[in-house]
């Protein structure tokens, strides 16, 4: 019997919740176990509490013999009563021994997190670990084409319970089944059938994922300590991202859409397989709250209208500013194609000039500047540790040192915020012009629109403002703020500036090629 359990329970080290150890004490208490044997005590468990109670209570409350071979205790022994403060003082170091392990397990982690390195059991949808590093993920080219449609499906103005129904109907495996058919070793409790179904929060996980654009987002959870396993929600503000640890499936500017469009409000009838052009754009130009259409039925027709959803639910909070939505949509597409042509020749004027050349100005530019602010805090840094020497010399009375002292350290803190404003600009700066030729292949993409489509609205349009209408005009006045006007404008102007330079230039160097002496 004494063989028989112990061969049976040998694995058991850690935590006392496992179903093999309740088993053990299961069959304890049925008479089917009378003695335990252990290699040593930290065999049994680490957990100096638990540890304790189980072999100074439980076992002999219920008459159960505990032999522990290498630290020499048996319960049955005379000595034991002897060595009760020697086995107190072994499971005390068991249990120290895990606490340090789990600090250095930690912080192991987290330095890999900050790092960049994937430290997940699995690796995300879409992605594989490296066979070379199993810290670093490579796309999985099957599930990653999954990927690309649930989000050009959303883009093009499906909504999740649509798209999940057409993955179903592709019969497009789960990421739980295709982990599993892939050889993962992945376990849910959410499964239910042989094979799981496709939900709409499934979609949304996979359109909310940072993880698709290259950006690694680890930490969300943890545990309080090595004691409890239950896994706790950790701050925002804890959270490890690094940007760029692995190659993106979905472009940049993709997922800032789909970001936007899942903060609107999109709602459509059940009928409704995908949402309206216009929805959650058109807002009232006066109090700001979404534009809902609305559907009037005259006889065998019927009028579709845009209205102010505050007015719709209480008439005493604003106007109606009723527009006709095929008029509206017909005035958006015309100022659509305006707005593209002029992208276009934005484009035009970009190609006169090298581009390159204007971004690393600009560049240089802000480290001449970051430069300059860097000189004159070491300035007011060495005349601030001069001045104690000149108050101790009597060169500076009291009241003199410490306005002087306080006029340095106002400097000081002034320079060093210009000096973390010009970094962030810079930052942000090489950021937006990473973007730049990406937003300006979107607009050529919907060159030459013939009818609005939800997925050009999407990317190409802020907001469409409806103002009431006032007396004498048609139509209410409709405002429309399109996606990157200002960046444009802003490079548009360097551009243009860039372009006159090099203009004057040409022309300084033709009037030096000029014969002296030449009749103008």
């Amino acid at each position: 019997m004494i063989i028989q359990c112990f061969q049976k329970y040998r694995y058991l080290t850690s935590a006392f919740e496992r179903p093999a150890f309740q088993q053990m004490l299961e069959d304890i208490r049925t008479g089917k176990v009378n003695c335990i044997v252990t290699k040593d005590l930290s065999r049994f468990g680490r957990n100096y509490i638990e540890v304790g109670k189980y072999i100074e209570k439980i076992f002999p409350y219920l008459g159960v013999r505990f032999i522990a071979i290498n630290d020499n205790y048996d319960s049955i022994s005379n000595e034991v009563y002897r060595n009760n403060l020697f086995v107190s003082f072994k499971n005390l170091i068991n249990d120290a021994y895990c606490r340090d392990i789990s600090i250095k397990i930690r912080s192991s982690l987290e330095v890999k997190r900050k790092r960049g390195d994937f430290v997940g059991s699995f690796a995300p949808y879409g992605y594989r670990k490296s066979e070379t590093d199993k810290n670093k993920l490579e796309i999985d080219e099957e599930a990653a084409q999954v990927v690309q449609s649930v989000f050009r499906l959303y883009l093009q103005g499906n909504n999740a319970y649509k798209i999940a129904e057409k993955l179903n109907k592709k019969n497009i495996l789960t990421p739980m089944d295709y982990k599993k058919e892939n050889g993962s070793a992945f376990y849910t409790g959410f499964k239910r059938n042989l094979k799981s179904q496709w939900t709409h929060m499934q979609v949304l996980r996979i359109l909310e994922n940072p993880v698709y654009i290259g950006r690694l987002v680890q930490g969300k959870e943890t545990t309080p300590n090595y004691k409890v396993k239950k896994k706790v929600k950790c701050d925002q503000s804890k959270w490890s991202q690094v940007e760029n640890t692995h190659k993106a499936i979905i472009p940049l500017i993709d997922f800032q859409s789909v970001q936007e469009q899942l903060e609107m409000d999109t709602r459509t009838g059940t009928a409704k397989e995908k949402v309206y052009c216009l929805s959650g754009i058109v807002k009232c130009g006066d109090c700001g709250a979404n534009m809902v259409r609305k559907t009037i039925p005259s006889g065998k027709r019927k009028f579709i209208y845009y209205v102010c959803g505050s007015h719709k639910g209480n008439r005493d909070i604003c106007s109606s500013h009723s527009i006709n939505a095929e008029v509206l949509e017909e005035s958006v597409l015309i100022l659509l194609n305006h707005q593209i042509r002029n992208v276009a020749d934005f484009e035009q004027i970009f190609g006169k000039v090298n581009i390159r050349q204007i971004q690393q100005e600009e560049m240089d530019k802000r480290s001449r500047q970051a430069a300059k602010k860097k000189e004159e805090m070491q300035r007011y840094h060495h005349m601030y540790m001069d001045l104690y020497e000149d108050y101790k010399e009597g060169l500076l009375t009291e009241e003199e040192y410490l306005e002087l002292k306080e006029i340095y350290e106002k400097c000081m803190q002034a320079a060093e915020q210009i000096l973390e404003t010009i970094a962030a600009e810079r930052v942000f700066f090489e950021k937006e012009q990473r973007n730049l030729y990406d937003q300006i292949n979107k607009f050529k993409k919907y060159r030459y629109l013939k009818c609005l489509s939800r997925e050009a609205v999407i990317f190409l349009i802020k907001q469409i403002l409806v103002y009431e209408k006032k007396k004498g005009e048609c139509y209410p006045r409709v405002e429309i703020h399109f996606k990157y006007a200002d960046k444009f404008q802003a490079f548009f102007d360097m551009a243009k500036e860039r372009y006159k330079k090099e203009l004057h230039k040409k022309d300084l160097h033709r009037k030096k090629e000029e014969p002296y002496g030449e009749d103008k």
